[in-house]
């Protein structure tokens, strides 16, 4: 007879303050649960009817925006399982820029309605299975619904209407012009091969006041203060670039100077007066015109260069100087002194112009073909334009950016791969409609998976029209796509936000496309976490590092007692 061995209960496995969740119950269905909660956040915000969102953070500073992309940023989401979504969509934002929200609402959706199948009794890698032979077959029909690609040689209206609905899902009503001021500011930066575009040639200036139509692209770099110095306006100058204080140095030990009679006194500051004119002197003999200051500059400094006629500007943000430095083609100098030649940058124009009551400083390279263009003179000319925004609040301006931005990575998405697809919902409700019938076709249970993946889909149309329309019409309009696209043609058919007939309208027509690159990344990186989401069937958190507190003390740590 065998001997029973008795089971001990309670064996602790883990230290004190660990948490463990484990099975369908405790760790998947409560993922889905959090991930649920982040989709339904920004879900509200999808769309050119989205709603704002009033964000304030960490830092007490205040965001009105639907840019998926910035909620996400601004708010400090903790659940790892969430964060698996908030990666996914950092992802995307990293790639193309848009559709952030899109990856979001996918991924929400069909962890929404894998819920229904874990309940049903299906085990997790069913669902997995379903969902990633559907989303292999989705980005194949994706290839084949491209009916539109971006006409080359680029022409200023062709770019503008290509970029019109994804700045339209930021600034309802405002996308004419800003589709406008972003293609003449992509078109004066194209560089031969389009493919090398750079986003960062690109720049906005916000400048309050006024209103958005007063607006404008502006050739160069703009920067909204005006040259410490006297002169005001150089052109064909030299540039010498410091990310040092143009400053007498500080020491930075304390000393005591012992003065004994009028002359040291007289000649105390002397010698630090001609080793700063030294040095100013023996830059201005190098031929520098300009300098730009990356720190502070001082008092002393100001009036030897006033006297030397050198203007100079000072940049404080790295990125602005980093980006002046490539247009001026300049290294950066971290000491005072006169810059070799290789070191030394040249700008055409460096001028200070009014806009709207303000006064700015603009540096430019002329291109061939302006009054003034010189063919021979030195370095390679990068080109930079700078979109001079104007409103009323400063929340306005930084969503306008925001807008732009999107807009420019448009351009970078198209120029890489120029096909577009139907947009307005019509795409997903025609990839819905191919996947279901995929799904029929399948045997065994992932078939369920696939048919609830189509379903999930379903989802940007129908927030779309719920956000622009409410969610009682919202029905009845996702009915009437689904019966449009069952007719011969009707994959065009998409979510008209305006309801001047029926809610629905023939996408093509009013040439509302989306690129498809960003489509298909969306579609891709949406499953990826709703997969990594489900695999997960443990949660292991160890307790939060955190010493002891240090005790308050009563007057400053700095007081002898």
């Amino acid at each position: 007879m065998s001997l029973k061995v008795p089971k001990a209960n309670n064996i602790q496995l883990f230290k004190d303050g660990y948490k463990y969740l484990q099975g369908i119950d405790e760790a998947v269905l409560r993922n889905i649960q959090a991930v649920n909660e982040l989709s339904d956040l920004v879900r509200t915000s999808f769309g050119p009817n989205g709603a704002n969102k009033l964000l304030i953070n960490h830092l007490g500073r205040l965001f009105v925006t639907s840019d998926a992309a910035t909620i996400i940023r601004e708010v400090e989401v903790v659940h790892p399982a969430a964060k698996l979504l908030v990666m996914a969509s950092q992802a995307q934002e990293a790639e193309m820029g848009d559709a952030t929200n899109t990856v979001l609402i996918l991924a929400g959706e069909l962890l929404k309605k894998s819920e229904q199948l874990l309940v049903l009794g299906l085990h997790p890698s069913e669902v997995i299975k379903g969902y990633e032979l559907a989303c292999t077959k989705a980005l194949e029909e994706l290839d084949k619904l491209s009916t539109f690609s971006l006409p080359s040689p680029l022409t200023s209206s062709s770019l503008a209407s290509a970029l019109k609905p994804a700045i339209a899902s930021k600034q309802y009503g405002f996308e004419d012009p800003l589709s406008a001021l972003v293609a003449e500011a992509a078109l004066a930066v194209m560089p031969p091969n389009p493919k090398n575009f750079n986003v960062d040639n690109v720049r906005v200036v916000k400048i309050m006041g006024g209103g958005l139509s007063a607006s404008r692209v502006v050739q160069g770099m703009v920067f909204g203060r005006e040259p410490e110095t006297m002169l005001k306006k150089v052109t064909r100058a030299k540039v010498a670039v410091f990310t040092s204080a143009l400053d007498i140095a500080q020491t930075e030990t304390k000393g005591t100077v012992l003065i004994k009679n009028a002359d040291e006194m007289l000649n105390y500051t002397k010698g630090e007066e001609q080793h700063l004119e030294k040095i100013f002197k023996e830059i201005a003999d190098s031929g520098v015109k300009v300098i730009i200051a990356g720190s502070s500059v001082g008092e002393l400094a100001l009036h030897y260069l006033n006297r030397f006629g050198i203007a100079v500007l000072k940049v404080l943000s790295k990125f602005d100087l980093r980006r002046l430095c490539r247009v001026v083609n300049a290294t950066p100098l971290a000491r005072i002194g006169a810059p070799t030649p290789e070191e030394a940058g040249f700008v055409d124009v460096f001028e200070t112009v009014e806009i709207g009551g303000d006064r700015v400083t603009v540096l430019r390279q002329l291109s061939p073909g302006e009054p003034g263009f010189d063919p021979t003179s030195g370095g390679e000319k990068t080109r930079t334009a700078t979109i001079v925004l104007r409103g009323a609040t400063a929340n306005h301006l930084d969503d306008l950016e925001r807008a732009i931005d999107d807009g420019v990575n448009v351009i970078k998405a198209l120029l890489k791969d120029p096909r577009m697809v139907p947009g307005a919902g019509a795409t997903e409700i025609e990839l819905a409609k191919k996947i279901e019938s995929y799904g029929s076709g399948l045997k065994g249970l992932v078939q369920h998976a696939v048919k609830k993946y189509s379903s999930a889909l379903e989802v940007v149309p129908r927030q779309l029209a719920e956000n622009a329309l409410g969610g009682a019409i919202a029905n009845e309009v996702v009915s009437r796509l689904w019966a449009k696209h069952e007719e011969k043609g009707g994959a065009q058919w998409g979510v008209d936000v305006e309801a001047d007939t029926d809610g629905t309208l023939k996408a093509s027509q009013h040439q509302i496309y989306d690129s498809l690159a960003a489509k298909s990344w969306a579609i891709r990186l949406a499953t990826e976490a709703a997969v990594s989401v489900l695999s997960v069937d443990s949660i292991i958190m160890s307790k939060p590092a955190g010493g002891p507190k240090i005790p308050q003390q009563s007057g400053n740590w700095d007081d002898d007692d």
